[in-house]
This record gives C-alpha cells, sequence and structure tokens, in this order.
C-alpha cells in the first residue's frame, strides 16, 4: 500500500515523488518504462569518461528563483552561457539571429540602428501571426526564413512552417545586439556532477521506492495505491479512445572522436544541409577536459519515444478531449510535457510540479475509489524492476 504511485522519473514525477516524500511523509512509488531514472535529462559517462547525454542536449535556465533555489537542494552548479552556430552558406554563424549573424552573412558593416532599418525593410507584415511562417516572416523577411528557419522545421517537425503554430516560432528571439546566446534567463547553469546525480540526491529518501523498466499498468495488478500522478502521454493513459496525438521523435547517433574538440561551441545547427539537425558536442557542456571528445547526431523522426508534442489546431482539439475525460478523475493527476500536450522547457516542468505539490498539500484529501483507476489488487509489492533507491555518498560529493 501506497499513498502513490508515480509514473515517469523524469522532472515532474521526481520532483512530486521528492515533494510528496519529503514535505508531507507520503509513501511513493515512482515507476518508469526505462531502466533509469532522469527521464530524457539522463546523462551518463561513456567509454572516454565523457559525461553524456543520451537524449541530446539539456541546458538549465530559468528565470524563477524559487525553482532554482529548489533544484539547489540537491546539486551544486557550474555556471554554463549557451551558445549556438548554424551552419549556413558555409558560414558558422550565431543564432538566435543578432547583428553579428547579418554583418558576417551579408557582409555588412551595421550597428544596432541600422540592423533595426534592415530588418523591418524586409520584414513582411502580418497583424495577427498564426502560423510559425507569419511570425519569422514579419520579423526578418523572406530571405533569413528561408536561410534559417524553413528548411530546419521541415526537417524537425516534419511539416511545412505554415502549417505550425505560431508559438513554436514564438520561442526563437530576433536581437539587434551582439548578444550571441541562446537564453537570456537570470540563471543559466549545468548541475555540476551531472542531472543524473541530482536525480539520485533528489529522490534518496526512505519513503520513495523505485520501480525501473516496469510499466506502470502491470503495477495496477501489484501494488494498493490512494492517488495517481501520470507524466507519460494522456493519449495512452485513455487507450488512445479520441485517436493518437501526434509526437516528434529523435534518433540519436552518438560518436567518440580523437580530436580534443570537434566544434568552437556546445551546439552547431544545420537548416539546410543534411538528414540531421544539430550536432553537440558534451565538454563544452560539462568543463570536462579530456584529449577526446564526445559528440551526438539529432536526426527527427515520426516514430519513436515521444519528445515533442506537435502544436497544431487539430492536434490541441484532440488534446481538449482528453483534458476533459481527464477532468473527470480526481484522484488521477496529469502532469508534464506529454501529459499535458504542451513543449515545456526543463524548469516549467519543475514550476509545474510544484504548483501541483502545493495544491495537493493544501487539499490533501483524496482518496481511492473505482473512479481513480481500474481495480487494484491487494497483493504485496512484487520485487521484479523494483528496490529502494540506495544511499547515495554525502550530497554533492563527485563519482
Amino acid at each position: 500500500m501506497v499513498d502513490y504511485l508515480i509514473v515517469g522519473a523524469g522532472f515532474a514525477g521526481s520532483v512530486l515523488a521528492e515533494r510528496l516524500a519529503s514535505g508531507m511523509g507520503k509513501s511513493v512509488l515512482i515507476c518508469d518504462r526505462r531502466n533509469h531514472i532522469g527521464g530524457n535529462a539522463y546523462d551518463h559517462y561513456d567509454a572516454a569518461g565523457i559525461l553524456v547525454h543520451k537524449y541530446g542536449p539539456h541546458i538549465f535556465h530559468t528565470n524563477s528563483r524559487d525553482i532554482f533555489d529548489y533544484l539547489s537542494r540537491f546539486t551544486a552548479w557550474r555556471a554554463y552561457q549557451h551558445r549556438v552556430l548554424a551552419c549556413v552558406e558555409g558560414k558558422l554563424l550565431p543564432i538566435p539571429i543578432n547583428l553579428d549573424t547579418i554583418n558576417q552573412l551579408y557582409a555588412l558593416h551595421l550597428n544596432e540602428g541600422q540592423l533595426e532599418e534592415f530588418l523591418t525593410a524586409r520584414a513582411v507584415p502580418c497583424a495577427s501571426p498564426r502560423t510559425s511562417e507569419q511570425v519569422v516572416l514579419s520579423r526578418v523577411g523572406r530571405d533569413l526564413y528561408e536561410k534559417f528557419f524553413r528548411n530546419y522545421t521541415r526537417k524537425q517537425w516534419g511539416v511545412d512552417p505554415s502549417q505550425l503554430d505560431a508559438q513554436v516560432a514564438a520561442r526563437i528571439p530576433v536581437r539587434t545586439n551582439r548578444d550571441d546566446r541562446y537564453f537570456t534567463d537570470e540563471f543559466q547553469f549545468m548541475p555540476k556532477y551531472g542531472f543524473t546525480r541530482l536525480f539520485e540526491n533528489m529522490l534518496d529518501h526512505e519513503n520513495v521506492t523505485l520501480a525501473l523498466g516496469a510499466d506502470y499498468r502491470e503495477l495496477w495488478k501489484e501494488v494498493n495505491f490512494k492517488n495517481l500522478i501520470y507524466t507519460g502521454p494522456i493519449d495512452e493513459f485513455f487507450d488512445y479512445r479520441y485517436g493518437k496525438l501526434p509526437y516528434r521523435s529523435l534518433h540519436f547517433e552518438h560518436k567518440t572522436l580523437n580530436e580534443e574538440w570537434h566544434q568552437p561551441v556546445a551546439v552547431v545547427n544545420y537548416p539546410n544541409d543534411f538528414d540531421y539537425t544539430r550536432v553537440s558536442e558534451f565538454k563544452h557542456l560539462t568543463g570536462q577536459s579530456n584529449s577526446r571528445t564526445s559528440i551526438v547526431y539529432e536526426y527527427p523522426q515520426s516514430s519513436g519515444d515521444p519528445y515533442y508534442p506537435v502544436p497544431q489546431p487539430a492536434n490541441a482539439a484532440i488534446y481538449a478531449k482528453y483534458r476533459e475525460l481527464a477532468a473527470i478523475y480526481p484522484h488521477v493527476h496529469f502532469v508534464g510535457r506529454l501529459a499535458t500536450y504542451r513543449y515545456y522547457n526543463m524548469d516549467q516542468v519543475v514550476g509545474q510540479a510544484l504548483t501541483l505539490y502545493k495544491k495537493l498539500k493544501r487539499g490533501d484529501t483524496i482518496d481511492n475509489n473505482e473512479n481513480a483507476t481500474p481495480t487494484n489488487s491487494h497483493r504485496t509489492l512484487g520485487r521484479s524492476g523494483m528496490h529502494r533507491q540506495p544511499r547515495r555518498k554525502p550530497l554533492l560529493q563527485p563519482a
């Protein structure tokens, strides 16, 4: 018998497991179909001794002091300012587009004021942009749209920007100064000893039990629980009653190279060339010193693990039906990118989880009933795939 069964050991599930266990003294069983914690933020040391992100680069950034302070309980930090270059016409140019991008691309010598005029003259006015194409054209015009955005979007999302919601392009700024940082948030750091160590520290509590390599639908047969927190795809939870929600997935090709550095920054985008969208070099993120380097190529695809909800009106309409269905399950709580079909950053997922925790703490009168989940048996907790999180070395000690 546990108070909470949590499905998914990524940020949403792990934050809630920690808060419920530490803040309210609740017993928690957290499960994941994968054989590791951390969700897509999972990292590990490869054969060369380089800390790599198995599912592509994850860079922490936030403007929330509360979120940063909360996560600081479980990790020390390494200050890191993320920079990205785009390979366009054989040149490595700063992205998001800034003053240097334009000057280097067109061999100009504009200042900030002149760049404003340059972009205004090329913009395609649109009073109320509804698509990503309209957003970009209204900011930078046709030529920059074709060079930096259109083909990258086609590769990443599998559709033309004219078919994607405006929110996708709205995430990408255009700057008239020389600021080449990808993010401008107040807090920009990497966990000093990696994301996995952060999750290990977060889940290191006597009230938390892990079930790795375990499907929650099988646990229903073995575990009696009072409440369920679900962070997986919402359409899967309801057996695709209204059809499958489309997600974009990624295939990762990891390589270790016999050179100290491969590229000048952590990430280089390839909007127009090759089938992959970007190449990431992990030592830029970790600050490690090694005579070799490890990189990863990212190939977007339509099948595989769900990563990115596809923001289109038809998909939003399907999700709205699932959301209405979820509302009649008062003892099941849906949280995270997949469960709410939203493209959240890591800090936004943490914030969403902390908000749900506060609501549960204010009114924790939830009890198990027949509407929460399929009927649970009262058998004891099985051993297969389940274990207590082992005690780690003292907090913040390196491996």
